[in-house]
Formats: C-alpha cells, sequence, structure tokens
C-alpha cells in the first residue's frame, strides 16, 4: 500500500513515500481504507522526536483520518465493510498512524462518519474540534452561562472554541487579527477584540466587569500574569499549546481567589474521554455548524512538504493529505 513514514526521527526530510506491507487487524481493530488524513503541529512534534511516545519503524506518520471500513476482527462489533468513518488518534503510544493506504483503528477510537458531511472537511476539524472539546469540558469545566476568552479565536482550534462554547450556551469573547473578527462573529463570539491593541486587556475587563470563568490560549503565548489578572474567582486557565514556553505563574492572585491553570494534551485523553468529544463533533458536523475555514489538499506523496510548511508558518487553514 502506499504510506508517507519515517525511519528515523527528524526534520521533514526524513520523511518518505513508497509502498509498505498492508497492515493487519487483531482481534480488536478494524482495517480502514483511508481517504484522507489531515497534517497537524502534533505529528511534526512525534516525527522530529520533540514529543517523545513509543513507535516502530517504519513509522506511518499522521494523527487523524477519514476513510471506509475494509475489515473488522472478530471482537471488532459496530461495523460493517463499506461504512464511512473517522479517527483521529493514532500514530502515538505504539499505534501507527494514518497516512497510508489502510490503517488499523482499534474499535474504540473509531467513530461514524455523518451522512452528507465531506470527508476532507471532516478530517479537517477533527484533531481541533477534539482539543476545544476536552479543553473546554472535560478539563475547564463549561458551564451555561459562564464566560469564556478565546485567545487565537481565528485558527482551526479557536474556531472550534467559539462554536462549541456558543453551542453549550457560554458568552465568549474571541482575540483575533483585526481582518478576522467577523469571521469570529459568524461563529457566534459576543465581543472581538484585536489582540494587538495596547489595552486590549482592559477592553476584556470592561466588558467582564466580574471577571472571566475559562481563559483558552490557543496561540501559545501564555502570558500567565495577564491571564490570572482577567479571571472571576475560582476562574480556569486552560492551556494546550506552547510547548517551550516558560511563563512566569502569579502565585499569590491565583490561589487566593480559588483560581486554577489546567494544562492537556489530547494524545493523553482516554478512548473515552475521545469518544465523548466525537459524539459532540458529529453533531455539530451533521448540523452544519462546524467546518474548517480553509482546506488545502495535497496528494499523500507530498507530506514532506506539507510537514515543511506547517513548520515554517506557511498554512492557512487545514493541510490534508488525499490518498487517492
Amino acid at each position: 500500500m502506499p504510506a508517507a513514514y519515517i525511519e528515523q526521527l527528524g526534520s521533514p526530510e526524513v520523511i518518505r513515500y513508497g509502498e509498505l506491507a498492508a497492515p493487519r487487524p487483531g482481534p480488536t481493530d478494524v482495517l480502514v481504507d483511508v481517504t484522507a488524513a489531515s497534517v497537524n503541529h502534533v505529528d511534526t512534534f512525534v516525527r522530529s522526536g520533540a514529543w517523545r511516545t513509543p513507535l516502530t519503524f517504519p513509522f506511518v506518520i499522521g494523527r487523524d483520518l477519514v476513510g471506509t471500513v475494509a475489515a473488522s476482527g472478530p471482537g471488532a462489533h459496530g461495523f460493517a465493510a463499506g461504512d464511512p468513518v473517522w479517527c483521529n488518534s493514532l500514530g502515538h503510544d505504539g499505534r501507527q498512524g494514518a497516512a497510508a493506504g489502510q490503517a488499523v483503528v482499534p474499535v474504540d477510537r473509531l467513530y461514524r462518519l455523518p451522512g452528507g458531511v465531506d470527508p476532507h472537511d471532516a478530517v479537517a476539524v477533527a484533531h481541533p474540534a477534539a482539543t476545544a472539546y476536552l479543553g473546554l469540558f472535560t478539563h475547564g469545566r463549561l458551564r451555561p452561562g459562564e464566560t469564556v476568552v478565546v485567545a487565537g479565536a481565528a485558527g482551526n482550534v479557536g474556531s472550534a472554541l467559539v462554536v462549541m462554547a456558543v453551542q453549550a450556551g457560554a458568552r465568549v469573547i474571541a482575540l483575533a487579527g483585526a481582518g478576522d473578527a467577523d469571521s469570529c462573529r459568524s461563529l457566534g463570539a459576543a465581543e472581538v477584540f484585536d489582540y494587538r491593541e495596547p489595552e486590549v486587556s482592559q477592553r476584556i475587563r470592561d466588558a467582564c466587569p466580574r471577571g472571566v470563568d475559562v481563559y483558552v490560549d490557543t496561540s501559545g503565548e501564555n502570558d500567565l500574569g495577564t491571564a490570572v489578572d482577567l479571571l472571576a474567582a475560582r476562574g480556569r486557565i486552560v492551556l494546550l499549546a506552547g510547548m517551550r514556553t516558560r511563563p512566569v505563574l502569579p502565585v499569590g492572585p491565583l490561589y487566593l481567589r480559588d483560581r486554577s491553570v489546567l494544562g492537556f494534551a489530547i494524545s493523553n485523553a482516554t478512548a473515552d474521554e475521545l469518544a465523548t468529544a466525537a459524539a459532540t463533533i458529529n453533531r455539530l458536523l451533521a448540523d452544519g455548524r462546524l467546518r474548517p475555514r480553509a482546506v488545502e489538499t495535497l496528494p499523500l506523496s507530498s507530506a514532506a512538504e506539507a510537514h515543511r510548511r506547517l513548520e515554517e508558518g506557511k498554512v492557512h487553514g487545514k493541510l490534508v493529505l488525499r490518498t487517492t
């Protein structure tokens, strides 16, 4: 089968494209004919070794896929050949990746693709939307009526955060560039502030006199001094990006008002947590409320180019690798 794979850790140049033996499903696995696989920052971390996880060479890269069921193991119930499906947790913790003609997926990490949903749209939002769900609800404990600040609201994760928070009955304050303000408002953000404004923190305070309940920074800046000061009593900061940042933590203002800082990586999510996120993602996909802003498709043979462009910041929207 065709595959994008590595035989050693390193730069995008270590990615190879060629034929590998087709994988064989175990008793509780499903074999999927892959239609497309998306490219995420975490894929570059695994490929480079910045994020250490068990892997076996040759190692197929990629986290997310859409495709159709080819076959199932005897203990993998609930799927039939030809079913459209998606997955967002391959390429980690010993599992081979998604960027290939076929992939083996544990049955508890595979989800049906709702009818009428474009497969490229689905795979483009799978990772960002699951990250958003876990950040808001599993870790951020968001409740209806609360206020959420989303920094980097125009990005892939940020857009999903806005949609999900609004759907959950929260008030969203979006931080984005001036050119993205209309897009953020169209997703339901109550207020949109230009993150470049010198007085943006004061504008948030004016809009939220009692403070912010949840603050999520997808940009990876992680300015905890500013974020902690904006929180309401028992407010939560959720960290999900900025692996190499080392911010100063203002301990006094944090604990004196029962505030908290929580960090999480989607790679550590349990199968049950991901399945719960997938149920919401599928509902929003089917309703047409969750869509990527922009999708660029490339052939699987261009996987190295896709990784290079992502690391250089030369991507607007989401890159998707098609297998055919």
